[in-house]
């Protein structure tokens, strides 16, 4: 349940093309250091990266590739794998289902999910790379072609930002688990998965640690053939709430209201209820095994997403450092 909103509220910053332009400005000047380096492709083989260098195999191996500084170096003939670069393709799904449209502060849940894709099409975009999405909208699952270039991500984010809100088909139709398995079914070519989702369950209900989430399921599915991220969408009201005495409250998935007293029991009853709540979706993506960001609208989600993306990095040189390398 959510407090009702005003209808005159500003809605967010992304609104018109010349506004979604100053969003890619802000989000690649503040992701600048993070953009270097080009993307490894999904299978080893022949291609134009330098890989590691081994020992040459007599009939085996290409003498073209022979790396003469290493036999130099070891008087022993070495020669130098590569690595395949091929092009990337990114596929997102965005949840635009009713409860996106909250938000208490100056931005929605749906237009800080609209600036998290801007980003990531920013960090994986290298020359030839495609990137599509998947929308979940009012029930219904609408598809965005994979392209490549700044036009074609300008005219799919104002797209997304175009999409009315609201409550219509609510309880009806598709729902994120659903969506996650049509975006596994139809697009099977290997890549990046992006979810962008509040991971709310429109059944409600208390959860636990051990819950079992709906999407759980098409969510591990889909990250045994894919490299998945899942970002979570927040909005600090979700946590806590203020105390306002009796206000009315609107459940953004059925339109149902009902007027609540927010006492101080009440208070901590929800902020129990809430810190359950988030720790059954953190319980969850550790089961599926996809790394999980938080963004909230009441922080710099800039700031949080490269503070992500290193921690990320860092990670993933560790266990390379560390992965032993198996004889041929």
């Amino acid at each position: 349940m959510t407090t009702q909103e005003d209808p005159e509220r500003d809605t967010g910053p992304l609104t018109s093309p010349h506004a979604l332009r100053n969003l890619e400005l802000r989000v690649l000047r503040r992701l600048d250091g993070l953009l270097h380096g080009e993307h490894l492709g999904l299978r080893s083989g022949p291609g134009s990266e330098p890989g590691e260098a081994r020992l040459y195999q007599p009939g085996e191996d290409d003498v073209r590739r022979m790396d003469w500084s290493v036999t130099a170096r070891t008087t022993v003939p070495h020669v130098r794998d590569t690595v395949a670069d091929r092009e990337l393709e990114t596929w997102t799904l965005l949840d635009l289902s009713p409860s996106m449209e909250f938000g208490t502060t100056n931005t929605r849940k749906r237009d800080l999910a609209i600036g998290a894709l801007a980003a990531m099409h920013a960090l994986t975009q290298r020359v030839g790379d495609r990137f599509g999405a998947h929308f979940l909208h009012r029930g219904q699952i609408r598809r965005w072609p994979a392209k490549s270039g700044k036009a074609p991500l300008f005219a799919m984010l104002a797209t997304a930002t175009r999409a009315p809100g609201g409550a219509d088909d609510a309880g009806s139709g598709q729902d994120l688990a659903a969506a996650l398995d049509d975006l596994a079914r139809v697009r099977k070519r290997r890549g990046l998965r992006i979810v962008l989702s509040d991971f709310l369950d429109p059944a409600g209900g208390a959860t636990t640690a051990e819950t079992v989430h709906g999407w759980e399921r098409p969510l591990r599915s889909l990250s045994s053939r894919h490299q998945v991220l899942a970002i979570e969408i927040l909005d600090p009201r979700e946590l806590h709430l203020p105390a306002l005495g009796w206000v009315t409250m609107r459940d953004p998935e059925t339109g149902r209201t009902r007027e609540v007293h927010l006492s101080a029991d009440v208070q901590r009853r929800y902020a129990a209820a809430a810190a359950a709540q988030r720790e059954a979706i953190h319980a969850g993506m550790r089961r599926c095994g996809v790394p999980h960001l938080v963004l909230r609208t009441d922080r710099d989600w800039v700031r949080d997403i490269a503070r992500f993306v290193l921690h990320q990095r860092r990670t993933a040189g560790q266990l390379s450092q560390h992965t032993p390398v198996v004889p041929r």
